[in-house]
């Protein structure tokens, strides 16, 4: 009986505030984390020979960990080359650990390409000691189709922690993690995303705004969106973070959810073209702002176009923007927009901007029309 279905009984037997602990030679804790580099080449060109980029931090047996990267070689022996250390980061609060490691460079179908394993056990010891390969790889062996697809470099490293005998508190935040692992994918995974998938369990718990809860990753979170990355730093919770979205209801943020992880448009995206536009302007992914927006301007119609306008000047959207003055500009359009009861009303509370760039036009407008200017 596990943990948690324990502490469930004995709360039915009357028994109301409860704790656990459990001591076992735990030996090993097992993990892996995906460390991404966008624009690979700019940065070969930014940071120099002896500087380093690292991952976020990953908790895997009780410690928190980084991966170092050196685009251009730690020191000048290794110029030419690229060099991957893993780091214990948490040493201040953890203390030294015991680790096997392993580090790979995937290829464009997320395999494993260039492999690296630590041949025993390593003493992560202080907190500027790392572990690693000095000359990874050559540049010159990386292939642009291969190891580079989009000029992004894919690092993945599994990190086994030899975590010994020890006494363990069953708290919340336990019993939150094993819940995560039990949660379905938010939306059909195959390929990519079911590889990431079956390779890490998922390490954050999003409430939408209806109450529905969802499994992500922290890593695809925060490498795809700036604003996901920030609200990510701000949660206290270490090894499940917790974040909640009252701005969106479960169906947009598992389409939100599903082009992060495969960049492919939900087949429902013109069902929910303005909602998921919303919360895509709200989190800064622009890709697929640019995918509603475009979703958008094929419905545009006599009555449409003002909300649809209106939308465009809340959220910035240039292309529904340009679509919807384009509809307005062709003959008879706008005359039947403002012929409705409240057409004039709508331009002029929420789109003046699209109002007086009609009025710039000098279009021979309606005398009520003229007067809004004044």
């Amino acid at each position: 009986m596990s943990t948690s279905a324990l502490l469930s009984a004995l709360r039915v037997g009357g028994r109301q505030k409860i704790t656990a602990s459990t001591f076992g030679a735990r030996t090993q804790a097992t993990g892996s984390h995906d460390f991404r580099v966008h624009r690979f080449t700019q940065v070969r060109e930014k940071v120099a020979n002896g500087t380093a980029v690292q991952s976020g931090t990953f908790g895997i047996g009780g410690h928190d960990w980084r991966i170092k990267c050196y685009p251009n070689g730690n020191n000048e022996r290794n110029q030419g080359c690229i060099s991957l250390y893993l780091r214990n980061a948490s040493h201040a609060k953890s203390g030294d650990a015991t680790a096997n490691y392993k580090m790979s460079i995937l290829d464009k179908s997320w395999k494993p390409s260039c492999t690296g394993t630590s041949s025993q056990g390593r003493l992560f010891k202080g907190s500027s000691l790392s572990w690693g390969w000095k000359d990874f790889i050559k540049i010159e062996d990386l292939d642009k189709e291969k190891h580079l697809a989009d000029d992004c470099l894919t690092i993945v490293c599994d990190v086994t922690v030899d975590t010994g005998l020890r006494t363990e508190d069953y708290t919340d935040e336990v019993a939150a993690a094993e819940e995560l692992t039990k949660a379905p994918p938010p939306f059909p995974v195959h390929g990519i995303a079911e590889a990431i998938w079956n390779r890490q369990e998922p390490d954050v718990k999003i409430e939408a705004g209806d109450g529905q809860t969802l499994a992500a990753h922290r890593w695809v979170l925060e490498a795809g969106s700036p604003v996901f990355k920030a609200d990510l730093a701000l949660a206290s919770n270490d090894t499940v973070a917790e974040l909640r979205v009252g701005d969106m209801d479960a169906d947009v943020c598992k389409a939100l959810l599903r082009f992060m992880y495969t960049n492919s448009q939900p087949p429902e995206l013109e069902a929910m073209a303005e909602r998921l536009l919303v919360a895509a302007d709200r989190y800064e992914l622009e890709e697929l702002k640019l995918a509603c927006e475009e979703a958008l301007c094929k419905n545009i119609d006599t009555s449409s176009v003002t909300a649809a306008l209106a939308l465009a000047e809340r959220h910035g959207c240039t292309v529904l923007r340009k679509a919807g003055m384009r509809f307005l500009s062709s003959p008879g359009n706008l005359d039947v927009v403002l012929a409705s009861s409240d057409g004039l009303e709508k331009l002029k509370t929420s789109c003046p901007s699209a109002l007086l760039e009609l009025l710039d036009k000098k279009r021979p407008l309606n005398e009520q029309l003229i007067s809004t200017r004044v």
